[in-house]
């Protein structure tokens, strides 16, 4: 059963964050509408917070079982009599053992003791490999993403360390590398998708004809595939039961293409996306 609930904050992010913790859920399991941006008035007059509405799945309560009918009527009947009990024959006691005669009780049958479980033996972890990358060539591509990227890191205060390889006939990937990725990737990737679109807007301004830069770290971008797909069956299989529309969270292009080649081969089940950037979304309905 979907239920909806409505919180406040002072910015979107607090009022979804302070929705998310009355619920006890995460980001991927509940579908946020902003109802009404932050205003911080003149003066400190006519400042409003942040209001969105969050979406989520609720279980179906279990159906309750119906009163009988006759308890409350039996209560009204007055009690019947009680029977009178019948005189009963005299127990026949059974014959008793002839004196003289013993026998002795048959001594039980010792159980074979079982044998002990083996101990399991504990499963031998893969230790992870670190990969390897080999140095960009003096003047290439590579080394001038390399070389932008490790600047613009240096200047955020990050120790990490970019490596780039050229990955189709006009693409470039490149994975960061060291400790404390997290900041780097952001929330959503909102952190990496800056740095990709600034390398982006750098090295192509310093190449022949235009190249494409993808840039990631600690495999964020397969893991956010993933996420993005099992999230979109999730909420297609709800309209597909509930029989009526749903809209996600905003999302950028490519999520929202990710979306709908998801869900594009899906059985009465059609998308389409709503708004502007950066609060433009998915619709799934369902076709009757």
């Amino acid at each position: 059963m979907e239920k909806t609930l409505v919180a406040t904050g002072k910015t979107i992010e607090l009022a979804i964050a302070s929705a998310l913790d009355q619920l006890g859920l995460d980001r991927d399991s509940v579908s946020v509408q902003v109802l009404a941006q932050a205003k911080s008035g003149f003066l400190g007059f006519g400042a409003q917070p942040a209001k969105v509405q969050v979406t989520y799945e609720a279980p179906d309560p279990a159906p309750q079982a119906p009163k009988s009918a006759l308890s409350s009527a039996s209560r009204s009947k007055p009690k019947a009599a009680a029977p009178v009990r019948k005189p009963q024959a005299p127990k026949q006691e059974a014959p008793r053992q002839e004196a003289g005669k013993y026998e002795p009780p048959k001594p039980a049958k010792p159980e074979a003791p079982k044998p002990p479980k083996a101990p399991k033996e504990p499963r031998a972890e893969t230790p992870k490999v670190p990969r390897e990358f080999a140095p960009a060539a003096p003047g290439s591509v590579e080394e001038k993403i390399e070389v932008f990227l490790k600047g613009l890191l240096e200047h955020m205060g990050s120790q990490a360390v970019p490596h780039a390889w050229k990955d189709g006939e006009d693409s470039y990937r490149v994975e960061l590398t060291g400790d404390d990725l997290g900041y780097l990737i952001g929330r959503r990737g909102d952190t990496l998708d800056a740095l990709q679109h600034l390398c982006n807007y750098s090295v192509n301004r310093s190449v022949d004809g235009h190249i494409r830069i993808s840039v990631d770290a600690e495999d964020y971008r397969q893991k956010r595939e993933e996420s993005l797909r099992r999230y979109a069956r999730k909420k297609a299989q709800q309209v597909l039961k509930a029989r009526r529309r749903t809209t996600l969270e905003p999302m950028n292009a490519y999520e929202r293409h990710l979306v709908h080649a998801t869900l594009q081969d899906m059985e009465r089940i059609t998308t389409h996306s709503v708004g502007t950037e950066p609060n433009r979304r998915v619709v799934i309905e369902y076709v009757r």
